[in-house]
């Protein structure tokens, strides 16, 4: 064998070696030269109040100052009947948080690369939107920012729903030809429902105004137009470009179908749509139909695989000195694109308040001492992930607050997260490294 192959072939294997032991370094808080006794004892409180206050059963919370795990603690059940104890690598559906995690990178890489224009019309590269009037001219920006006045979300559900019962044509409790998407354990959904749910998008309006509005429905599109640029496999090239270099061993979709040891925390007791305890199979109704891989949710992870991919934002696009994304163009994506109207988002990103610096804690968010320049994302289920470049905080919080049941709305209530963000803020500007 040629000398240049044998060594490229030994240079790759190496690198995956590198990649598959790669690891967050843990520490103790007074490492730092943080106050131990007073963190544990304020996220003590706070975690055992949303648990007797039914805001979950169950959450756990890892914080990385400095690329340096400080904190990582479970609390809690994965139910109410607490039978099965929370543990630090338990898997969780990351419901929206999938939009930052998924498709978000991988559009990152391709304005790196030249291959997608965040300024021309989205048309360009989605060619069914070329034929909608309100529609052919909306830019990329304009739609990751939230401001091109799309509906927020379409609810795909009721189309195959009669009576509370499925329609046959659509769904089907065995796997066929004409049924190939699995849904849920028993559910499989007609490969052309995906044009059906293309066309009510299309079809979708468009507000004339355009200021804030949170809307998902592209991240519906977006893993086909990945495919469709990349000519790649959508969770393929999210694996080979950003969870194996990363070393994120469990961040994927579809955890049912991988022979995982680590235990997967339950969502919803469904009641409508797959009436049984959903477990293993991603919650959003959406993002079931699309078989589970979508781009506005899907993913599950662990918490050491999340922090190991906001600490590559909070690094720009850098990991060990090798930058997949340029740090201009992750910086692009992280920041305030419409300030002038009242709109706080970057691409993809959630970012602070405007004004947050100013509000009390209460009607602040994500906390009053989060740097503007910070930036992150929540999920319907009880996940949020936040990344500060400035105070080189990293802050992720898993929990299932959808169980039983998604009226459940005890952890926005209570501003739990506020007031967990809050704790490390303060911790930091007490340290004497401060």
């Amino acid at each position: 064998m040629n000398k240049n192959i044998v060594s490229f072939v030994f240079i790759v294997f190496m690198m995956n070696l590198v990649f598959a032991q790669r690891e967050l370094i843990h520490a103790l808080p007074a490492t730092l030269g943080l106050d131990e006794s007073y963190i544990d004892k304020k996220v003590d409180s706070i975690m055992n109040m949303g648990i007797d206050s039914l805001a979950f059963p169950g959450a756990q919370l890892l914080v990385a100052i400095n690329d340096t795990v400080i904190f990582h603690k479970a609390y809690g059940y994965h139910t109410y009947d607490n039978e099965v104890a929370v543990k630090l690598n338990d898997l969780y559906d990351l419901a929206s948080v999938t939009k930052i995690s998924g498709p978000l990178p991988a559009l990152m890489k391709l304005v790196d690369e030249g291959k997608l224009n965040l300024d021309v019309p989205f048309s360009t590269y989605w060619e069914p939107w070329k034929h909608q009037k309100d529609k052919k001219d909306l830019t990329l920006r304009e739609i990751l920012a939230h401001q091109a006045g799309l509906v927020p979300y379409i609810v795909f559900l009721q189309e195959v729903l009669r009576n509370g019962e499925l329609k046959k044509r659509f769904i089907h409790r065995e796997a066929g030809k004409k049924y190939q998407k699995q849904a849920y354990g028993d559910l499989f959904v007609n490969t052309r429902f995906e044009r059906k749910i293309d066309r009510i998008i299309n079809r979708s309006k468009v507000s004339e105004e355009k200021k804030y509005n949170y809307s998902g429905l592209t991240f519906l599109i977006f893993p086909r137009l990945i495919e469709q640029i990349t000519q790649t496999d959508y969770q393929t090239y999210l694996n080979d470009n950003f969870y194996q270099p990363l070393g994120c061993h469990t961040l994927g979709y579809l955890p049912s179908n991988k022979h995982y040891v680590n235990a997967i925390v339950p969502t919803e007791i469904d009641t409508l749509y797959r009436k049984t305890l959903v477990k293993g199979w991603v919650h959003d109704e959406n993002a079931s139909l699309f078989g589970g891989v979508s781009g506005n949710a899907g993913l599950f992870g662990t918490a050491d695989d999340l922090a190991k991919l906001m600490l590559f934002y909070q690094h720009y696009g850098n990991v060990d000195g090798q930058q997949i994304i340029s740090q201009r163009t992750v910086k692009e994506f992280a920041k305030v694109q419409y300030p002038d109207n009242e709109n706080r988002r970057g691409l993809g990103f959630d970012k602070p308040l405007l004004d947050n610096a100013e509000l009390p804690l209460e009607e602040a968010y994500p906390s009053p001492l989060a740097s503007a320049d910070s930036f992150g994302h929540s999920g319907f289920t009880g996940t949020f992930v936040w990344a500060d470049p400035e105070k080189h905080l990293t802050f992720i919080f898993l929990s299932n607050r959808v169980y039983p049941t998604r009226e459940h709305r005890a952890l926005y209530d209570l501003n739990i997260r506020t007031a967990l963000m809050d704790v490390f803020y303060k911790a930091l500007d007490n340290s004497p490294k401060n």
